[in-house]
């Protein structure tokens, strides 16, 4: 007696085991994205430390940091002099390129970025009104810009919030909120004294040569506690690309879920304000980039903080030693970012989401 096979079994199987194959295949393109940008990072992170009127060989730059030898006049340019710009690059770029693409992700739209939803211009109001009003500086203009980021993103979600929030309208309220922010900067600017304004303008370009040693310590601190997080709260964030009910089927919560993300995301671009000024497009741009290295493993969250870091570190070495002048980080991140933008709004408009 022969035995007979269920016409649906085949093709079953066959389906299930296609989708094993594919995603062995986007979790092996995912590491091994992740692994190239680490490395890319890491080069990069060495070289802006080799580089400038004392050259230094990568060796001795990895011993230097590492406290491998004791060579004085190296130790001096390495640590005292580049390794807080290199690390406050690194750390900036990171805590950019993650909440970036949290934010994009998550109102699903690519113009969902920090620096056009109110949160960089709540740090840059906060910021310019210590410089200017109560001649801060430092750490206190640190903590302002940091508390201004902070109270624009809860202004935003509050205004946002209707039986919950969505994307269209958060960022709807967010573009107005900048618009509003800049109008109060501009009004600070007006009323300030020459050398006040100049050293606010320095600010609002935003550079990573400005960071103190507290406020390093600060932001290492705080990505070593919110990378991992958001890097937790990765599967609820593809959950909601779904929709609301799809994410409900899948057992997340989704306000609960949508706020802890934002939370994060906001504390992540508030402490890079607040440690380097607004420098923009970097968030934008490296979540992009991250998902057309990944193709179809696309939404990754340490890959898009590493390019974001990879983004800031060659900007600053261009700022610094390509340029005729030494410039600030956030003119070269500009330069390249404006033009981007505008071929993004020319894209999405032609592909009819461009709302």
């Amino acid at each position: 007696m022969t035995a007979t096979t269920h016409p649906a079994t085949a093709p079953t199987g066959t389906a299930a085991s296609a989708l094993r194959g594919n995603r062995r295949r986007r979790r092996a393109r995912s590491v091994l994205v992740t692994c190239a940008l680490t490395v890319a990072v890491a080069a990069l992170f060495v070289l802006t430390m080799m580089v400038g009127s004392f050259r230094i060989g990568a060796g001795e730059v990895v011993a230097s940091v590492l406290h491998l030898s004791d060579n004085p006049s190296v130790d001096f340019v390495v640590r005292g002099l580049r390794l807080p710009t290199a690390a406050t690059a690194l750390t900036v770029g990171l805590a950019l390129g993650a909440s970036g693409t949290i934010f994009q992700q998550l109102l699903r739209n690519p113009l969902a970025s920090p620096d056009f939803v109110g949160i960089t211009s709540g740090a840059g109001f906060a910021a310019v009104t210590g410089i200017v009003l109560l001649q801060a500086g430092g750490l206190v203009v640190s903590g302002l810009a940091l508390g201004g980021a902070v109270v624009a993103g809860l202004l935003m979600y509050v205004l946002a919030w209707r039986d919950g929030v969505t994307g269209y309208r958060f960022i709807l309220i967010g573009i107005g909120a900048s618009v509003f922010f800049d109008g109060l900067v501009g009004y600070v600017l007006s009323r300030a004294r020459l050398f006040e304004a100049r050293q606010a303008m320095h600010w609002l370009t935003g550079s990573v040569g400005q960071a103190s040693g507290d406020e390093l310590r600060l932001l290492c601190a705080a990505l070593l506690v919110l990378l991992p997080v958001a890097v937790l709260l990765q599967r609820p964030l593809r959950a909601l690309e779904l929709g609301d009910d799809a994410a409900r089927t899948l057992g997340t919560r989704p306000d609960l879920s949508r706020a802890g993300l934002l939370a994060t995301a906001v504390v992540l671009v508030a402490l890079a304000v607040a440690v380097a000024g607004p420098i923009v497009f970097v968030a934008l741009v490296a979540g992009p980039i991250a998902n057309r290295l990944l193709g179809p493993a696309t939404g990754g969250i340490v890959p898009a903080a590493l390019v974001g870091a990879a983004l800031l570190l060659t900007a600053d070495l261009v700022a610094v030693h390509l340029m005729p002048t030494p410039l600030p980080t956030g003119v070269v991140t500009g330069a390249v970012g404006a033009p981007y933008l505008l071929w993004l709004l020319a894209t999405t408009n032609r592909q009819g989401a461009g709302g």
